[in-house]
């Protein structure tokens, strides 16, 4: 058997905890649709409640969509990563009612330091932002985590 099998497992594995513990995802409507080791893809779709005073989707929605694809992509080979640094370019405006899509790779890994560029676009494929992403893995495992909590006390 090769190795794949057991690193998607992981992977998956990974991307069930998150799912379940990431609350401000729940919120927002966060769905992942795909994870890999060192990939992953979500979706959103913008809310009127998510928009901002100009009357289009928050850039701190989109954010969040493109952090949490970061998260799962970053901790997808179930080494407890941190973010130590992200930023974003917004592309395009976001409009209510929009599907985001985001989909984040590993650009690099090498020790415990990540790079992880995300795409986020909406439904017409439109590129409306660009988010990177570097993080640190820190001690644990996000499934570790997750068994620790659910450990009767």
């Amino acid at each position: 058997m090769s190795e794949t099998v057991p690193q998607q497992d992981t992977a998956e594995a990974v991307g069930r905890v998150i799912e379940e513990g990431d609350l401000l995802a729940k919120t927002l409507g966060i769905e992942l649709q795909e994870i890999r080791p060192g990939y992953a893809r979500a979706t959103m779709t913008v809310r009127d409640d998510m928009s901002n005073a100009a009357d289009i989707g928050h850039g701190g929605a989109t954010f969040t969509l493109a952090d949490t694809v970061f998260a799962y992509a970053c901790n997808s080979h179930d080494r407890m990563a941190l973010a130590t640094n992200c930023s974003i370019t917004f592309t395009g405006a976001v409009e209510i009612g929009d599907v985001l899509s985001a989909e984040g790779r590993e650009v690099s890994l090498h020790g415990r330091n990540g790079v992880y560029d995300i795409t986020v676009r909406n439904q017409q494929g439109d590129t409306v932002a660009l988010f990177r992403g570097q993080s640190r893995q820190v001690s644990g495992s996000i499934t570790n985590q997750q068994k620790e909590k659910d450990a009767p006390a």
